[in-house]
């Protein structure tokens, strides 16, 4: 049985290690989208702190774990210098600025030649193992889900709902969607760290405007109500190319028509239910 267990996760590791990366970023995403804000800067972040702890590692010579804590520290750092002029932008307009941050960043890792130009970097140390990336996975769930469950989520359940009915009742909208930022940056900036040090290499076209939508599908596919749905969202997305990759040069045109069929008949989503009412008719 442990041959097996072994023998599976050679065969399927980079599958494995995408699918844990996915839950990270739909975590990530799930943190604005709660709030009700469509900021897609998350790839952004996240190869600001790939590239930083990458760099950090080859370039300087600094422990991983060290690496990994400063990638995602700098991914906050820069989050704390645009979330307020981010703050008045909304909808869709948040939407193209945000995309445009995360096009910036690429550019630039494209032509700065100590990032390894368009060619990215490569020889990163593996430090990250797939169990690994699967504990930080359970312990982000659990706290995201706890909060979803506290007080915290009521808060950012009424700022989504109706901002005015939630501002009258005394809640700091503006604190709470500047808070849903950082945190959206911080986890996608820790996802970047862990990527780097898990596959090894990175690529400027890793982080690309596609990969910004694929994160939103994630959390658009699985549900906005709940963190499991997001989390669902990932794992699906993430895992139908490789079930349908005995259909070949079909491959695509499946997993796009069982996108759009989940789409059609669960319109809310994978997971549409609230923790909170979930909860609250446990207790009942």
């Amino acid at each position: 049985m442990e041959e097996l267990l072994s023998n599976f996760v050679w065969t399927y590791q980079t599958t494995l290690i995408q699918v844990a990366l996915s839950i990270l970023m739909s975590i990530a995403m799930y943190c604005v989208l709660a709030t009700g804000q469509l900021f897609l800067g998350q790839i952004g972040f996240m190869a600001i702190g790939a590239y930083t702890s990458a760099v950090l590692t080859t370039v300087f010579g600094l422990a991983p774990a060290v690496a990994i804590l400063s990638g995602t520290i700098a991914s906050l750092a820069i989050s704390a210098l645009l979330v307020e002029p981010m703050l008045r932008l909304s909808g869709v307009h948040m939407a193209i600025a945000t995309i445009a941050f995360g096009e910036v960043v690429r550019s630039s890792l494209v032509n700065i030649g100590v990032l390894g130009g368009a060619l990215g970097l490569s020889g990163i140390p593996l430090a990250v193992s797939p169990f690994e990336l699967y504990v930080f996975d359970a312990l982000l769930i659990a706290l995201t889900c706890w909060a979803s469950c506290s007080r915290l989520g009521r808060i950012v359940e009424a700022t989504r709902t109706d901002e005015l009915a939630a501002q009258s009742m005394g809640i700091d909208v503006r604190r709470v969607k500047r808070l849903s930022i950082l945190a959206s940056a911080a986890i996608s900036g820790f996802a970047g760290g862990v990527s780097a040090h898990s596959l090894g290499t990175l690529s400027p076209d890793g982080f690309s405007f596609v990969a910004s939508v694929t994160v939103l599908s994630f959390v658009a596919l699985g549900g906005v109500a709940s963190p499991l749905g997001a989390v669902l969202g990932a794992i699906f997305l993430t895992v139908m190319p490789e079930l349908f990759s005995v259909l070949s040069e079909y491959r695509t045109m499946a997993t796009g028509l069982s996108i759009v069929l989940v789409v059609l008949l669960l319109p809310a989503g994978v997971f549409p239910f609230s923790l909170l009412r979930v909860r609250g008719h446990a207790k009942r």
